[in-house]
């Protein structure tokens, strides 16, 4: 019942009033957020924005039934809360327009200017991809999309972030499973670049919304929890705010003290990196003192220091060590009178505001935004985007720089302070190894690294640094380049691309090499010879596909494993089957014709199952179990002795690999179109689901086929030692729209790995 309570009263908070009050007023509330830091009262660009985008998305409704251009006001509020420049705001405002209405990019350029279209262009999600992609690749082409359009202008993520925050605190009106997909998506991209662009006030918010969606159970419990003993720890919070105040004004420090709770994604996340309780957690309570200066920070520190007990080892110093997005703070942990352990911060008021704001503390009272970001410390909050940057050339595989970006943001990582020969900070991922330290200096030490340093004493490759050591890499140019057990010992994201990267091109011709013999085994275990398949016309096939520029490319990415020779094979295969289709359909076409007229019309049947098949007469024709094709897929007949035509997928494995001298039998074969939707005939079909083994798993999908009226007419279950589940499931369809819409839905559920169509 507490549970039940803790979650009431959280949805009650997350609905926010603002979210139902009236455009007018919340146009008004936007207004005066902006006068109260903007120097000018010229407001009519966002003035027009308002208007623009309010006659724009004029009927539309969000899921909540509301106005559909509260959405774009409450984004606005957001930035202006940032105390963002006026084109920021007015794309905020401007932002779904050319998405979701009729306006296009050029209209919005005549009526604003190409700066406000640009930042609006950056956050539009692309909608020329193709539907054949997944939902994975879709995420990594709008991403890949994003980061460009952010490179030239960093307040294109600002403004999404903003949307994406808005979007999250309006959650409650989404399915649960759209929910859960929109929390892991903001968990592990934007929740992490609002942290590397230092804008807490976005960041915590975010992990606390995603966090509850993705984990409601948890989040709930952890909820009721800290507010069980809400009223003694406010007071104890009180009276350590008290006394460090008092002691302040005594040492002649101007300070300002504030005590709070730290947010429950933070708690939850050391609970789990940690492997603690909630009762074992020290700093769940932290003070924060802000002053006028840097000197005054350390004063303070020392003030604190003689008032408790320091906790040892839990000291840190950001001030002098910035984090990378340039936060700055002292951290202390101590032991109060009651021997409660609570944390202080001790920072100055520009420190607070930059911890606050982040990046986007670079546009306060700016008339005019260019988007260009000064040199020096802003420049060094853009390194990471750089990094993204090169990986955006570096790979053509679209689910690669997806995993890429997401472990290089990884929300769970700690991190470890080290410094350069001649004192310069490094921050890499906690574990790294002195390879990742060589590869974050340049790509060229990494490839020349023979030894390493650390603290001057020799030590191993595989030695993890610490917090504090200096590290010294040894090179050589008679170095033969990393070895591949490095992918094993490093730790950043960083050093493991530029590692593949060396292998894929300093080792090319190897490459080339081992991806030509690759190829003869593959062909020589399934039978296939290779030269009738290596034709230029069917190699161009397989470049095009996977975005090679010449086939060296393609021999090369097998050699290094980027592609496997299975995949390559099978697409010539493919091409070659569709090549010999049409030869033979006019081979058979003449050898089965009735009349001796060559020149007769060409006549087709119709089988009761809505096939056609061209050039053939009276033949009766059956559906192919190995492969269970359904209408959408690409097809083709198959001649059998005394049978008829037994009809398959092109993609059929049987169809693939069938031995040069039956494949004269192979007939051209497409679907009737039905005359009407009545009567539509349902074609039995099958696939293979991959899962995470679970309690309430079968009961998931079993519901997703009846929310669609589907019969299920065999399913087969395998587990492994290791929690994996195999389920094969047999089922009747209309079509392959029909069942791409049914995977794309099975694809949700928690536990799903992989779903695959029987293919033979």
């Amino acid at each position: 019942m507490a549970n039940e309570e803790a979650a009431k009263k959280v949805e009650r908070e997350l609905e926010d009033p603002a979210d139902f009050t009236s455009p007018e007023e919340l146009y008004k509330d936007l207004v005066r957020t902006i006068r109260r830091y903007h120097p000018s009262d010229d407001i009519s660009m966002i003035e027009k924005a308002y208007r623009v985008a309010d006659e724009a998305h004029e009927g539309q409704k969000r899921k909540s039934g509301e106005p559909y251009i509260i959405h774009p006001l409450c984004v606005a509020i957001i930035l202006a809360d940032l105390e963002m420049d006026k084109e920021t705001i007015a794309a905020g405002l401007l932002h779904d327009v050319v998405e979701d209405t009729a306006m296009t990019l050029d209209e919005l350029t005549k009526e604003f200017n190409s700066e406000v279209a640009f930042l609006v262009d950056g956050v539009t999600k692309l909608t020329q991809l193709s539907w054949d992609k997944d939902k994975v690749e879709i995420q990594a082409e709008n991403l890949r999309k994003m980061f460009l359009a952010m490179a030239k202008d960093i307040r294109v993520i600002i403004v999404k972030l903003a949307d994406r925050l808005h979007n999250m605190r309006t959650g409650q009106y989404w399915k649960p499973e759209k929910q859960k997909e929109k929390a892991r998506e903001t968990l592990e991209i934007y929740a992490p670049i609002a942290d590397r662009l230092g804008i807490s006030k976005i960041k915590i918010e975010l992990d606390d919304l995603s966090f509850r969606f993705l984990k409601p159970d948890v989040y709930f419990d952890l909820v009721e929890k800290v507010n069980l003993r809400k009223d003694s720890r406010e007071a104890f919070v009180q009276e350590i705010v008290d006394e460090v105040q008092a002691h302040m004004k005594e040492a002649g420090i101007e300070a300002t003290v504030a005590g709070r709770v730290k947010h429950f994604f933070s708690i939850y996340k050391k609970m789990v990196n940690q492997n603690k309780t909630l009762d074992q957690i020290y700093d769940l309570f932290a003070v924060r003192i802000l002053v006028d200066s840097v000197k005054d920070c350390y004063a303070a520190l020392g003030v604190i220091h003689e008032m408790y007990k320091p906790i040892p080892g839990r000291f840190k110093d950001y001030i002098a060590m910035p984090k990378p997005n340039m936060y700055q703070s002292l951290h202390t942990t101590l032991i109060g009178n009651t021997g409660q352990p609570f944390e202080i911060q001790i920072r100055t008021y520009d420190m607070h505001r930059t911890a606050e704001y982040g990046i986007a503390a670079h546009w306060k009272y700016k008339e005019s935004g260019s988007g260009k970001i000064a040199a020096g410390d802003e420049e060094a909050k853009l390194s990471w985007l750089r990094q993204i940057l090169e990986w955006q050339r570096d790979t053509d595989d679209s689910k690669e720089f997806l995993s890429m970006v997401k472990g290089d943001l990884d929300l769970f990582s700690d991190s470890v302070y080290c410094f350069t020969p001649t004192g310069d900070v490094k921050t890499l991922p906690s574990g790294s190894t002195p390879i990742d330290f060589a590869y974050s200096i340049h790509s060229a030490v990494g490839n020349k690294m023979v030894g390493a340093r650390v603290n001057g004493k020799l030590v191993n490759i595989d030695y993890v640094i610490q917090n504090g050591d200096q590290i010294d890499i040894i090179t050589s140019q008679n170095s033969k380049g990393p070895s591949r057990d490095w992918l094993s010992l490093v730790k950043s994201t960083q050093a493991k691309n530029k590692i593949n990267q060396w292998f894929k091109n300093e080792l090319k011709e190897d490459n080339i090499v081992r991806g030509r013999e690759l190829i003869d085994r593959y062909c020589k275990a399934k039978g296939i010879n290779y030269p009738d398949i290596n034709k230029p016309e069917f190699q161009e096939k397989v470049m095009t596909r996977y975005a090679f520029k010449d086939w060296d490319s393609v021999l090369a990415s097998i050699g290094h494993g980027g592609l496997k020779e299975g995949q390559v094979i099978n697409k010539m295969l493919e091409e070659r089957a569709k090549k010999k289709k049409k030869e033979i359909t006019d081979k058979t076409v003449l050898d089965t014709l009735a009349e001796s007229d060559s020149k007769a019309p060409t006549s087709t049947k119709k089988s009761k199952s809505g096939i056609v098949v061209k050039g053939v007469h009276d033949l009766s024709v059956r559906f192919s179990r190995c492969c269970s094709p359904v209408p959408g897929d690409e097809i083709v007949g198959f001649v059998t002795r005394g049978r008829g035509v037994s009809i398959h997928r092109t993609d059929c494995i049987n169809i693939i690999n069938l031995p040069e001298d039956e494949r004269a039998r192979l007939m051209d074969a497409e679907w009737q179109q039905p005359e009407s939707d009545e009567g539509k005939e349902k074609y039995s079909t099958e696939i293979q689901i991959y899962a995470n083994n679970r309690i309430g798993m079968f009961v998931d999908i079993s519901k997703v086929f009846t929310e669609r009226q589907i019969d299920i007419t065999s399913m087969n279950v395998r587990t492994s030692k290791q929690g994996k589940a195999t389920i094969v499931m047999t089922f009747d369809i209309h079509g392959v729209e029909e069942l791409n819409r049914l995977i794309d839905k099975l694809r949700q559920i928690e536990g799903v790995l992989d779903i695959e169509r029987t293919a033979g």
